[in-house]
């Protein structure tokens, strides 16, 4: 392989990085507006922080794809980028962390929410179940068993 076209692949493994580490870098600030959204019960810019999470998180797997087949062209290009690369996996580690902190918030509500419902509908206390068709049923206080 020439110099020429090895030192484009250099510099194409190390923009895909620097890419990656922006898109990164923005997924932990999106993790962070959503877990305020989340605080202060703002369905708005709770929507808006699960689009914009969604788009990094396919513009990442894009990027990744790029930087594996730039990898598998020229491994040590991707040698050479070990520091850059273990910056990214750092921060997605992180990132990981934001969003599983975000998951028990949201699964905390939900929690709350369904043991309210479940007062104000007359079910509290009741056990849920599973139907003949796989759904899961809410026990009622009172089923036609049979009738005649």
């Amino acid at each position: 392989m020439n110099q020429q076209l090895q030192h484009e692949l250099d510099d194409a493994l190390a923009a895909v990085l620097g890419d990656m580490q922006q898109a990164v870098d923005q997924l932990a600030r999106v993790l962070e507006a959503e877990r305020a959204a989340l605080d202060t019960r703002d369905s708005d810019a709770l929507g808006q922080a699960g689009t914009r999470k969604q788009t990094l998180m396919l513009q990442l797997e894009q990027l990744d794809a790029e930087r594996q087949q730039l990898a598998f062209e020229q491994p040590a290009a991707a040698a050479a980028a070990t520091s850059a690369w273990s910056r990214v996996v750092q921060r997605l580690q992180y990132c990981h962390l934001l969003n599983q902190r975000n998951g028990s918030v949201v699964s905390q509500r939900l929690g709350q929410t369904r043991r309210a419902l479940a007062v104000l509908t007359g079910h509290a206390g009741e056990s849920e179940l599973y139907g003949r068709s796989g759904e899961l049923h809410a026990s009622l206080r009172s089923q036609v068993l049979a009738a005649v």
